[in-house]
This record gives structure tokens, sequence and C-alpha cells, in this order.
């Protein structure tokens, strides 16, 4: 599986990810699935919203964990964003076919908390960002086991 997407989406990550350091930045990935990869139409920018009260929602996943409350280190997307970018996603015929984010001063490697909260049919984009820019850019999937596997990220042009 892999996920084709364009240089302007890689542009449009990237350049979230350098405005919001030294926080996490977060967004959605709308596109199509088809049987051997996912092609992304639009790259959604949200809101990280992580706070003292998501840090505390979140912990119910695993009470082992301990959150901290920092966007540098976490984010989340309101839920009411994700519906409502679900139901734009729905009128256009696309699906939320995964999600981008940053790791501020760390690799683009997925954390922990990344593969608890992770949804199987999702791709997961991960910016690093050092001292804010950009780097590494690497996707990322969940195996049937429940563990991130690399995603071949394939870059087209516009047509």
């Amino acid at each position: 599986m892999s996920i084709k997407l364009t240089v302007e989406h890689l542009r449009l990550i990237c350049t979230h990810a350098e405005s919001t350091y030294p926080h996490e930045c977060c967004g959605l990935l709308l596109g199509k699935l088809s049987q051997n990869d996912k092609i992304l139409v639009e790259a959604i920018a949200t809101e990280n919203v992580w706070n003292p009260t998501a840090a505390a929602d979140f912990q119910a996943i695993d009470p082992n964990l301990n959150l901290g409350t920092e966007k540098n280190t976490y984010y989340t997307i309101a839920p009411e964003v994700m519906l409502k970018v679900q139901k734009e996603a729905r009128d256009r015929q696309l699906d939320i076919i995964g999600i981008y984010h940053s790791h501020p001063n760390h690799p683009a490697i997925p954390s922990e908390f990344d593969r608890l909260c992770g949804w199987q049919t999702y791709s997961y984009i991960i910016v690093s960002v050092l001292q804010g820019k950009a780097g590494d850019v690497l996707s990322w999937s969940l195996d049937d086991n429940h563990q991130f596997q690399p995603e071949e990220i394939v870059v087209e042009r516009l047509i």
C-alpha cells in the first residue's frame, strides 16, 4: 500500500508544521482508497486542541500512560471538526484516508501514543521539524497486529 500525493500537498503539510513549531501540527487527509493505494485529494489543516482535558480523556485509553499537557508532544483534533470534515468528505464522495502531524525536534517515527490511538485504515504522515524547519516526511499505516509499518509516499505532479 502506498499514498499518492502532490508536491503541493507536501508543501502545505510542511508549511503547517513549521508554522506551529514548537507545537505539533495536525490535519486530515481526504482522498480515495483503491485496492493498492490511497490517493490524497486534499490535506486540511486543523487546530491542535490538545489541553489538560484532552490529556485526561486520552488517559482512559491506558491508565499506565503518563500523558503530558503540552502541545509540543501531543496533538488531537476536536471531535466536532472530525465530524464536519467527515460529512464534507462524504458529500464529495471522498473518505478521510489519514491524518498528518508533526514531531517537533523528534524523528518522523510514530510514538507509542500514536500507535495506541491509530486506526488501521488510515495513513499517518509525520513530519520531523528540527529547529523550526521541516525535515523528514514519512508515512505509516497499522498492520493486522496494530503495529506501524512504513508506507511508501508517491509524489505525483498535478496534471
